[in-house]
């Protein structure tokens, strides 16, 4: 029975590590909406492509531009900070 459960934590740990990725590119991506970078950069394509569906999800939801600053990824930031903690809190418990 403790092979399930450590193969369930280390499943877990990649999902929780892959979270970690996602924070890290929104960090990228709400910097780089400072310096407006080429549009046609398949880099920068990528990043937006990646953050949009998660952007127009909380966007749908709630109002996030005040005063010209755009509050989403930091309110993406803080829900998947959250999610990361119930889910290491759950792992670890068992």
């Amino acid at each position: 029975m403790s092979a399930i459960m450590e193969i369930v934590q280390g499943i877990g740990g990649i999902f929780i590590s892959l979270i970690n990725v996602y924070i890290w590119v929104i960090i990228i991506t709400a910097l780089l909406s400072f310096v407006n970078p080429d549009p046609y950069n398949p880099i920068v394509q990528f990043l937006y492509r990646v953050t949009n569906p998660a952007y127009s999800f909380v966007r749908r939801f709630m109002r996030t531009d005040f005063n010209g600053l755009d509050f989403a990824p930091l309110i993406i930031i803080i829900a998947l900070q959250v999610l990361i903690v119930v889910l290491s809190t759950l792992l670890y418990k068992i």
